[in-house]
């Protein structure tokens, strides 16, 4: 019977790290296929009609989601399965993986709160005619002040508290611990919460290189995903910290020369 329930339990692991990938590749693929084939909504030389922003700030919604969800749910992953792994210790066979859905739902729902957000500033800042194009990017001047401030925020006690968390998934997940379904809910949602306190500045950088740029997308999600997971996390913050904060001076330079 051991053998058996350890068995299962490891089928449960890889189908939910499967369902995880997919949902991530799923999202790149939209993401892609949307970069190639972008439809505009809006045109560009007509004036703001209100429904067509409104068809803009609901593209920029969708797209900011979706985002989300290719960026962030592989470095959730460990706390994520780690989570699945304690849950499986508490509930019957089969009861672990409908609690971990739960959390991953917490989870994403705090950067839907993001995206929503983003999707916002986004449309406010094409309004304000600060974009070079509906999904382009900001003007010299905000693009340095934004890597200056993601280059500080890499040094602040803030970003450090919230890293740390997301780094450690069993030490998360022992103080933390909730237990049931709202349980998951909270837990995701906290999680999300500390996950968002440590990437926001660095998500705002997508204004920098341009909101549908396929390539600040993978990099920025290749950097969260080695900055959470390869050792010596607050020596790779502090170098990225100080090379975001001296692009932002020399954009800065740039734009006043």
């Amino acid at each position: 019977m051991e053998l058996t329930m350890s068995t299962l339990h490891a089928r449960e692991r890889l189908l939910t790290w499967l369902a995880l990938m997919t949902l991530a590749i799923l999202a790149w693929g939209y993401l892609i296929m949307h970069g190639l084939h972008m439809p505009m909504p809006m045109n560009e030389s007509m004036g703001r009609a209100s429904n067509l922003d409104l068809s803009l700030l609901g593209m920029a919604t969708l797209m900011w989601s979706v985002m989300m969800v290719a960026m962030m749910l592989p470095s959730a992953g460990p706390m994520i399965l780690t989570y699945l792994r304690i849950n499986q210790q508490h509930e019957r066979v089969g009861g672990a993986i409908p609690a971990t859905w739960i959390f991953v739902s917490g989870y994403l729902a705090v950067w839907l709160a993001f995206a929503i957000a983003a999707a916002v500033m986004q449309w406010a800042l094409h309004e304000s005619a600060l974009l070079s194009s509906s999904m382009g990017h900001v003007s010299s001047l905000l693009g340095g002040t934004l890597l200056m401030t993601a280059g500080v925020f890499q040094f602040s006690n803030l970003k450090q508290a919230c890293l740390s968390k997301c780094r450690s998934p069993l030490s998360f997940l022992m103080t933390e611990w909730r237990e049931g379904k709202t349980g998951a809910l909270t837990m995701g949602i906290k999680h999300g919460a500390y996950c968002t306190g440590c990437c926001w500045a660095l998500m705002l950088l997508m204004f920098v290189g341009g909101v549908m740029s396929l390539v600040w997308m993978a990099g920025l999600a290749l950097y969260l995903l080695a900055e959470k997971l390869l050792p010596q996390a607050e020596r790779i913050s502090q170098i990225s910290g100080g090379l975001l904060a001296g692009a932002g001076v020399i954009v800065l330079l740039s734009a006043a020369y």
